[in-house]
């Protein structure tokens, strides 16, 4: 089950498998499928886009390693309009940041997971969503975390 969903980046292709979110992807295509989960992920979404919702309360499928699962977890307890580096998640899960990092660039689920909010030590780090690095500072901008950017 897909749905497209209109963010300021374009539209957003949310898929749900076995009753959870498993996907967000970036996607010209048109899906509107009739599912319960995904009136409520469209919903969220456009509340966040909209400034009226600062957090997700959807169940997630997330793909991968456990460790992809771990880091994606890691990210999802980032409060909204605040960052992490990938050393500061690496040291909480025991890791070389170098991993963290990979598995930031393939969150399945990004912005409901908000892999936008981990930043290198030294700068933005990278982003692999559509209009990387600039989407990546938008969504921080959308959030008020702005003024780490400076």
């Amino acid at each position: 089950m897909k749905r497209s969903i209109p963010s300021p980046f374009g539209p957003l292709v949310v898929t749900v498998r076995n009753g959870a979110v498993a996907q967000v992807t970036w996607g010209n295509t048109r899906w509107d499928d009739a599912d319960p989960l995904l009136d409520r992920a469209q919903a969220q979404l456009e509340g966040y886009f909209a400034g009226t919702r600062r957090d997700f309360d959807l169940p997630l499928e997330i793909s991968g390693s456990a460790f992809q699962r771990d880091v994606c977890a890691a990210i999802s307890a980032i409060p909204f309009g605040e960052t992490l580096t990938y050393g500061e998640i690496a040291r909480r899960l025991g890791a070389p940041s170098q991993a963290v990092g990979q598995a930031c660039g393939h969150n399945p689920i990004p912005v409901i997971v908000p892999c936008h909010r981990v930043l290198a030590a030294n700068g933005l780090g990278g982003f692999s969503a559509r209009g990387g690095i600039e989407t990546k500072v938008a969504l921080l901008r959308h959030e008020g975390a702005a003024g780490l950017l400076i």
